[in-house]
């Protein structure tokens, strides 16, 4: 089961090889735990393997190091969306250190272009491992954590699992899933003690998932203001994992675009048109192409992607305040 913070835990971080993923797998490795690191790029994972040997606390002594060869991090490249692939990854955790304490699953691909004009075969494969590699990673964690008696399930999911916003119909529809999914998940585990299901959600947040996307629109999808880096989402989730959550909201304007999208649907669906065409979308221009929807792009995967907050951070601000003045005046004239 999940452990405190005065001992190590195995955590199994899926999506380890970039952005929100990679930095969680790289604050886990400092706070001691003991890690295995799974996603589909064998070639981006070793290099996050050295990062995490060397972030790790070298005096810190974990039970298992003997029957473990002494490494703290095992590396097994995984496909979610196969559900043999994400078997073996849990055979292998378990293999190799006797138990899995929490799972960390943080991978997710994006296209972006309207509904029609983004390919069938896309628009699948996003929600093959958007939402069926999450499922597929649920059901073996799950039946591994009643088996054990307690274990830790946390989810990434997305502020965009919670509104709406044209040019990204694969995603969004996957995110809506997953946040149903885990929310079905958690009245389900009341009945298993011990065992804990969160969902944490970000807004924007600066990682390369952008220019990796399949993109259909002509121009190359940027996160919307504010914008987090991957390393407070990181930080976020090791605190749910310490002190388990229903679920952590991540970002400074999530509240903000939400009560926006459930209160007033006729003024946010005039404005979140231009709104993700100005802030959404950058001006550099692309060519039709399936980025790394179906395959990893090695060359890509970095925890941080080029957008940065300095350029955003009083544009979302103003944003921010200038919503929540919008939505109390509605609000108080009910």
């Amino acid at each position: 089961m999940a452990r405190g913070t005065d001992s190590s835990r195995v955590v199994v971080v899926i999506g380890a090889s970039s952005g929100i993923g990679r930095a969680t797998a790289q604050a886990l490795a400092r706070r001691g735990d003991t890690l295995v690191l799974a996603s589909r790029s064998a070639d981006a994972l070793a290099e996050v393997e050295r990062e995490c040997l060397a972030a790790a606390p070298g005096s810190r002594k974990r039970p298992h190091e003997a029957d473990a060869g002494g490494s703290p991090v095992l590396v097994v490249p995984t496909d979610v969306s196969v559900r043999a692939s994400v078997e073996t990854l849990f055979e292998r955790a378990v293999a190799r250190y006797g138990r899995v304490d929490a799972v960390v699953h943080a991978p997710a691909v994006v296209g972006y272009g309207r509904f029609e004009e983004i390919p069938a075969e896309v628009f699948d494969q996003v929600i093959a491992v958007n939402l069926t590699g999450t499922a597929n990673v649920a059901r073996v964690a799950l039946q591994l954590f009643r088996e054990a008696g307690g274990g830790h399930l946390l989810l990434v999911g997305s502020l965009l699992g919670k509104i709406a916003t044209p040019w990204m119909s694969p995603y969004v529809t996957s995110k809506w899933a997953v946040h149903g999914l885990a929310r079905t998940l958690q009245v389900e585990a009341r009945e298993l003690p011990g065992v804990e299901v969160s969902l944490v959600s970000p807004g924007g947040v600066d990682t390369p998932i952008y220019a990796q996307a399949a993109n259909y629109v002509s121009r190359e999808g940027r996160p919307p203001p504010p914008v987090d880096r991957p390393e407070t989402l990181a930080r976020a989730i090791v605190k749910t994992l310490d002190k388990p959550a229903r679920e952590r909201s991540v970002g400074l304007a999530n509240a903000t675009w939400t009560a926006g999208f459930r209160l007033l649907p006729a003024v946010y669906d005039v404005l979140v048109g231009p709104g993700m065409s100005r802030l959404g979308l950058s001006t550099r221009s692309r060519e039709p192409h399936a980025g790394n929807v179906f395959a990893p792009l090695p060359d890509g995967e970095a925890v941080t992607g080029k957008w940065g907050r300095h350029w955003l951070r009083g544009v979302g601000l103003v944003a921010v305040a200038a919503g929540a003045v919008g939505v109390r005046q509605v609000l108080a004239r009910r």
